[in-house]
């Protein structure tokens, strides 16, 4: 809109050719007041450039290796997918109970040979516990075949006793001429030869007894040995 000058201020030299005027820009709205101009944006870019526009860069999240590759489908596999997917979860699961299986063969293999164990250690306290009880009777018997006296019947009831004995493990030990052995010989006498070389037994008092390794009682003996 172009306005003249009201108040008939004086004009520039040369205003006739080209008399002054100016231009109001700003809007007026329905309610009589003066609008703002609108603000330019924030740097404006170069005449015959767009303006870049900035792109958000997307986040990505890190994906869970163990979480099932199917998991995150909205479809149901099928045809040879399907397949293949059941057949995996068959060897999963035979894989599972092939381990389970093992596990249960090597308890069982354990609990057996710890049972097998503690039975014959069992056994060997029965039969040493039978043993001890019979020695007094084993000693007598030993004694009257040694003067003669044991015969007929009774020595050949001696010579059961012996085999039942021998059935369980049972061993007498202690003759005359052995080489004397502290962890099997008990020396209740000690006499020098000067004939002798090494400690020997010379007379059985009473004959020891050992089931296996385990020593029963010690043979009680004399002993000769060089002076």
């Amino acid at each position: 809109m172009t306005e003249e000058n009201p108040q008939g201020t004086p004009e520039p030299e040369g205003s006739e050719e080209h008399p002054f005027h100016f231009t109001d820009k700003r809007k007026v709205n329905n309610s009589g007041e003066q609008s703002r101009p609108a603000e330019p944006l924030d740097d404006p870019a170069p005449d015959g450039e767009t303006a870049p526009v900035e792109e958000s860069t997307p986040v990505v999240e890190p994906a869970e290796t163990d979480a099932d590759p199917l998991e995150g489908l909205d479809f149901e596999p099928s045809g040879e997918a399907a397949e293949a997917s059941e057949v995996l979860k068959a060897k999963a699961e035979a894989a599972e109970n092939l381990d389970a299986l093992q596990r249960e063969r090597a308890s069982f293999t354990n609990y057996r040979n710890r049972a097998l164990r503690d039975q014959e250690a069992a056994r060997n306290r029965g039969v040493q516990d039978v043993l001890a009880a019979l020695l007094p009777v084993l000693d007598d018997v030993e004694r009257a075949k040694q003067h003669g006296e044991l015969s007929g019947t009774m020595a050949a009831i001696a010579e059961k006793l012996d085999q039942s004995l021998q059935k369980f493990g049972v061993e007498r030990f202690g003759k005359v001429g052995e080489e004397f052995d502290p962890n099997l010989h008990e020396a209740l006498m000690h006499s020098t030869d000067a004939d002798a070389t090494a400690s020997t037994v010379n007379l059985v008092v009473e004959p020891g007894y050992k089931i296996g390794e385990k020593v029963v009682r010690a043979a009680r003996v004399g002993v000769v040995g060089p002076e």
